[in-house]
This record gives structure tokens, C-alpha cells and sequence, in this order.
């Protein structure tokens, strides 16, 4: 990371702690170009945040600060420095509702428990909507104050240009602006005067203690109450069940109407074309990062984004009149060249191990040779210590000892970056196998520590095969095969 942010994180941690931040790990980047970091000093761990844009960052900090005087589940601020665009909140840990939801459903399919759990995130979003909505300062709003008919039309040029140009969709332009000019005013004719949070979806949650936070709600807005509800329930990749969607929006109308009286039929009727318009701007985010600026992970979301699309299409209408449009999202719809973007070569294959040096670094069996051998026995030792010498890097205690430990995560940023530019630069060329070992004096403590924790960084950053083996341990207890 840039040697000067680092120097103003740690400064702020100071101020706010009365204590030097002993680590600062940066962490996986998303859809945004927000970086944030875990800073670890004095037993507690805090999130920095840095943002270029200070309108952005205001926004956000305004709205935090009044979402958590409501009593609603966000990150609380805990220090910020405008003249860096730098800001300090409460670590809320890793785990997405996305995530989460990933690992559950191999586990049980879409069970009550997922069911349950998107309820609970449903139960709190007409707080933000309405109650909350009330003596919020829309003056801080970033770009615009409303998500009216401007908002609108940006995010359907947004499609126009860098979807249906970059995906080779061919359409009469000035039939199709036509088009867009009715869909919106269609949009607007509902109640449009309620905090629109603008990107409610999965990997904006936070599940912190087995309850639901939120997140990155600095584009919000006042807008229709249909759009955030239909963020969620047409989140592409989460691809939530047609008959769960239509459960949980059932279960959303009535949650609302504790706060204000609905009409259902409206209501809905609005919804399928909020649907749709959502489903739009989220299809030109994946055009411009996955066709525009070449990041592939993007592309893997357009095929969920096609089957809600022609689901839509085929099941639900909205009362106004948009045949070129309509036209344009039927031939979307049935794109066998987009729909082939989901189907992508098998992902990079990378093999973690942990070794000892007394035994000797594993052989690379896959014939393709290269790769990283790390050495970790630069690094405090637990072994050395007799409560610590029957256990391994997998065990709590040992895992702790060495989170204590300022230059392991100076080691294993330096060990991340190598990797992760590796992988970028196999995965363009479509190579299929690296290897990454970790050794250390016994192969027991530090090795496995330091596999574990880059097998855990590998799968949230990116979309490869991990494999992961600790060669010693397997030596002494074949389960750990």
C-alpha cells in the first residue's frame, strides 16, 4: 500500500486508540474504488477506510451518523480526517450476507434458515426507507438529492453504452432514447419521496454476530420504496428462487405496512418496472468493469442477470408502452454469446503447502514447476514455547500467538502481493497451475499458520481452485490428508 495513506491511517488509529497500530493489512478490493484496511493495535481491531472522492466520504459519514443515532445496524464512525480522505469505523468482520449465503447453499440448498435470515435484513429496510427518511439532511446527497428522471437516464445511457455497445446488441438509438424518456416517466408517477438506499444487496450486508449490518449506502437518495427491495430480491449472483423471491416480497409489503398504508396492486405494479431498471444499471456496471476495464469476475454475474431477465419478460408486464425497448431486452434475453461468458474455462488451480526444511520442500508434481517457497522461520517462533509444542498453526492458541505478532502481517502482505500479481498474470494467460509453499523449522506452527491465512485470502479475492496440504501434519495424522 502507498506509504504515505499507511502513515495517516496509523496516525489517526493513534489519536483515536492512545495507542500505535501494531498491523494494517489491506484488504480485497470490490466494485468500488473505495480502499479499505484492518488496523489491529491495544486488543481491538478497526476498519480505515480511504476515498478520493470527499463529496462521497461525506455523504457516507453524514448518513452513518444519523443512521446509528436511529438506532439502525451500520458501522459506527469512529474517527475521520477530511483533509486525507481517510476515516476510521467498527470492524464488523468478513462475512457478507453474500458469503455466507454461498457457503449455506451447498450446504442445504435455499433453506428456512437463509429464508430466515433475508427476513430479518427485510425487517429493517423500511426503517432506513421511512423512519429514518424523516429528518435526514438530503443536502449531502451524492451526485443528486432524488432519484428522479436525471438519475434515471444516466443509468440507462449507463446500459446503453457500455452494455448493449460493448455486447454488440444492435438497436434503433434514437427509438430506444425515446423509450427510456416513457419508462421513466412511467417510474416517477409513484410515491418517490422515501430514502432510496441504492445498492441493498448482499455484499452490502454485513452478518456480524449473527445479526444483519449495512453497509455503503453513501449513493443514497430519496427515491421509490420498489428499487431497494428489488436490489435484493434480483441480486444476480445471490439468485435467490423465484417462489422465495415472491415469498419475500410478500413478507417485505407487510413489514412496510407497519410504518404507512400500501396498495399492493400499485405497489407491484411499480415494482416489476423498478425490477427492470435495476437490472439495467447492474448490467452496465458489469459491462464497463467486466468488457470495458477487463475484469473477468464481472462478466460470471451477466448470465443470472439474462435468466431473471427473461423470467421477467415472460411472467410480468408493465402498464406502459416500450416496444424498442422491450426488443432490446428480448434479444438480451436470448443472447447464447452472453450467456456463454458464464461458461468459463476451469479456474486456475493453486496448491498451498506447509513443510518443514528438516524434511525438505514438497515436489511439484504437476509438471509445470515455478511457483514461491516462503521462508517463515524469520518469524517469532511459537514451538519454542512449551505450552504451544503439542499444538499446530490450526489451533486457536497458536493462531492468536501469532496474530500478536506485527511483522506476520508484514510477511504475509509481502507474501500477498507477490501472489496475487502471479495469479493475475496466469489467469490472462490461462495457465492452470501454481504452487505456494510456507516452510518453517518443524513445518507445525508458523508454515501452517501462514498457508491457512493465504488460502483464506485467495478465496475471497479471487476465482481460482485452492488446495491446500500440510505435509507434516499428514505425516503424523493421516486425516489431516
Amino acid at each position: 500500500m502507498d506509504k504515505t495513506l499507511e502513515i495517516k491511517l496509523k496516525s489517526l488509529f493513534e489519536q483515536y486508540t492512545g495507542k500505535p497500530a501494531e498491523s494494517i493489512r489491506e484488504l480485497p478490493s470490490s466494485g468500488s474504488y473505495r480502499q479499505y484496511y484492518r488496523m489491529k493495535g491495544n486488543g481491538v481491531s478497526i476498519m480505515g477506510a480511504h476515498n478520493s472522492d470527499a463529496k462521497e466520504n461525506n455523504a457516507f459519514l453524514v448518513f452513518s451518523k444519523h443512521f446509528h443515532q436511529c438506532g439502525l445496524p451500520v458501522p459506527k464512525i469512529l474517527a475521520n480526517d477530511d483533509s486525507c480522505n481517510i476515516y476510521l469505523l467498527e470492524d464488523l468482520g468478513d462475512t457478507t450476507l453474500f458469503s455466507w449465503l454461498s457457503e449455506k447453499r451447498i450446504q442445504q440448498g435455499f433453506s428456512e434458515e437463509i429464508i430466515d435470515v433475508y427476513r430479518k435484513v427485510i425487517d429493517k429496510l423500511p426503517q432506513f426507507q421511512v423512519v429514518a427518511a424523516k429528518d435526514l439532511d438530503y443536502s449531502v446527497c451524492y451526485p443528486r438529492d432524488k432519484f428522479d428522471k436525471q438519475s434515471m437516464l444516466w443509468d440507462l445511457s449507463y446500459f446503453k453504452y457500455y452494455f448493449l455497445k460493448l455486447a454488440k446488441i444492435s438497436f434503433d438509438e434514437q427509438k430506444l432514447e425515446d423509450d427510456f424518456q416513457t419508462f421513466c416517466d412511467f417510474l416517477l408517477q409513484t410515491d418517490c419521496n422515501h430514502f432510496l438506499y441504492r445498492d441493498f444487496q448482499s455484499r452490502n450486508i454485513m452478518l456480524y454476530n449473527g445479526e444483519p449490518y449495512f453497509i455503503d449506502y453513501q449513493g443514497g437518495r430519496k427515491g421509490a420504496l420498489q428499487y431497494d427491495i428489488a436490489s435484493l430480491l434480483y441480486d444476480a449472483k445471490a439468485d435467490i428462487l423465484q417462489e422465495v423471491r415472491n415469498q419475500l416480497l410478500g413478507y417485505y409489503i407487510e413489514t412496510l405496512k407497519k410504518f404507512i398504508p400500501v396498495n399492493e396492486k400499485e405497489f407491484t405494479e411499480y415494482y416489476y418496472g423498478y425490477v427492470i431498471i435495476r437490472i439495467m444499471q447492474a448490467l452496465g456496471a458489469y459491462g464497463f468493469r467486466g468488457f470495458y476495464e477487463k475484469k473477468e469476475h464481472f462478466l460470471l454475474s451477466i448470465p443470472y442477470a439474462l435468466d431473471n431477465l427473461k423470467w421477467l419478460l415472460e411472467n410480468t408486464s408493465i402498464p406502459v408502452k416500450i416496444p424498442t425497448l422491450m426488443n432490446v431486452l428480448h434479444k438480451l434475453s436470448q443472447s447464447e454469446n452472453l450467456r456463454q461468458l458464464g461458461k468459463k474455462d476451469p479456474p486456475l488451480k493453486v496448491v498451498v503447502n506447509s513443510f518443514s526444511y528438516r524434511i525438505g520442500i514438497p515436489v511439484d508434481d504437476s509438471g509445470h514447476g515455478g511457483g514461491f517457497v516462503f521462508d517463515c522461520r524469520a518469524l517469532h517462533n511459537p514451538g519454542r514455547y512449551e505450552e504451544y509444542k503439542t499444538l499446530s498453526g490450526k489451533d486457536k492458541e497458536v493462531i492468536d500467538f501469532l496474530k500478536k505478532e506485527p511483522d506476520v502481517y508484514e510477511f504475509m502482505n509481502n507474501v500477498y502481493g507477490l501472489v496475487d500479481k502471479a495469479i493475475e498474470n496466469y489467469q490472462k494467460r490461462k495457465f492452470g497451475h501454481l504452487q505456494v509453499n510456507f516452510g518453517c523449522t518443524g513445518g507445525q506452527h508458523r508454515s501452517v499458520f501462514c498457508a491457512n491465512m493465504l488460502v483464506d485470502h485467495l478465496k475471497k479475492k479471487f476465482d481460482v481452485e485452492t488446495e491446500l496440504h500440510h505435509t507434516v501434519l499428514e505425516r503424523i495424522n493421516p486425516a489431516e490428508a
